[in-house]
């Protein structure tokens, strides 16, 4: 007779940050092979999608694609897609073109041939083509994206479709708290302040949908103090400072994920944004005010 479970929990470093995936309701054979396959859907996003690797096509777009139309793998191609239309939906407040930003705040590191870039993003700066057979151009040689925006929601994704494709009951992974869920149980998922992380906002129950955070950062480990987050406007190109902290509840990881940059950056200007995907917000002004979209505030039980 096989072993069996209710449900397993395994966590493996990706994505720059410790990925967990859960499962449960079926035999544990079947659960193990389905969180394998899972972590192998996550990898493949982090090896694609990776500013830091030179294999990587990021690294390789970045380098080659102002010399000529370069060829990336769909899943790649499909977030540059999602990417561009938040650009243009969000009147250029999420931008994947801010790397050159990001690496000098030291966000992000240089390689070798990267130019020197100190002007402040504009919009249509460097324009990105997607060309037929998943290519890609860029139109101006200073062109430098980094996908982190945006990435580690569509690997959560692709994760959970992985789950889903193998017949799990139910499932959840989480990638540093981009993290989706789905099946017969809701779950339960607290919100604290980014200004005090000790501080309970609220809590959420997500059930077939997903959520993420973005704003000031910390290790717990060493510390509750946070830092300046690490989201850039683009307009300026130095980090927000209107907002200092914001979490999204969307129907998909990849939207909860980038759309908490554009909350970020656009703060109140983003509620009609976020209706469009059916999204909720809560997030927190530089002074202190917090903020709640009516979608959110259906969904949450605010702390006492």
């Amino acid at each position: 007779m096989p072993p069996t479970c209710d449900n397993i929990r395994r966590l493996r470093p990706l994505l720059g940050t410790f990925v967990e995936v859960a499962v449960a309701g079926a035999a544990v054979a079947d659960m193990e092979a389905a969180a394998e396959a899972a972590f192998a859907a996550i990898g493949t996003v982090h090896r694609l999608m990776s500013f830091h690797d030179e294999e990587s096509d990021v690294c390789r777009l970045n380098h080659g694609a102002f010399k000529a139309a370069t060829g990336v793998h769909r899943w790649t191609y499909q977030v540059l897609e999602a990417a561009l239309d938040f650009h243009q939906r969000s009147n250029g407040m999420f931008d994947v073109r801010i790397a050159p930003a990001l690496q000098n705040l030291g966000l992000l590191p240089y390689h070798a041939g990267d130019l020197a870039h100190d002007a402040a993003l504009t919009s249509g700066h460097g324009k990105i083509d997607l060309l037929s057979g998943e290519r890609v151009r860029f139109r101006d040689r200073a062109t430098r994206i980094d996908l982190g925006g945006i990435a580690k929601g569509f690997a959560v994704d692709r994760a959970i479709d992985v789950l889903r494709d193998l017949g799990m009951p139910s499932g959840l992974v989480n990638a540093g708290g981009d993290l989706a869920v789905f099946g017969p149980k809701g779950l339960m998922v607290t919100v604290r302040d980014p200004g005090c992380p000790s501080r309970v906002l609220c809590r959420i129950e997500l059930r077939d949908t997903a959520i993420a955070s973005s704003g000031a950062r910390f290790n717990p480990s060493q510390s509750l103090d946070v830092t300046c987050p690490a989201v850039i406007d683009p307009a300026s190109g130095e980090p927000v400072c209107a907002v200092i902290g914001a979490t999204v509840r969307a129907p998909s990881c990849l939207l909860a994920d980038a759309l908490t940059k554009i909350v970020m950056v656009g703060g109140p200007s983003a509620a009609s944004l976020l209706r469009q995907f059916d999204a909720g917000a809560l997030f927190v002004a530089a002074d202190g005010e917090i903020y709640i979209t009516p979608e959110w505030r259906d969904a949450a039980v605010l702390a006492a």
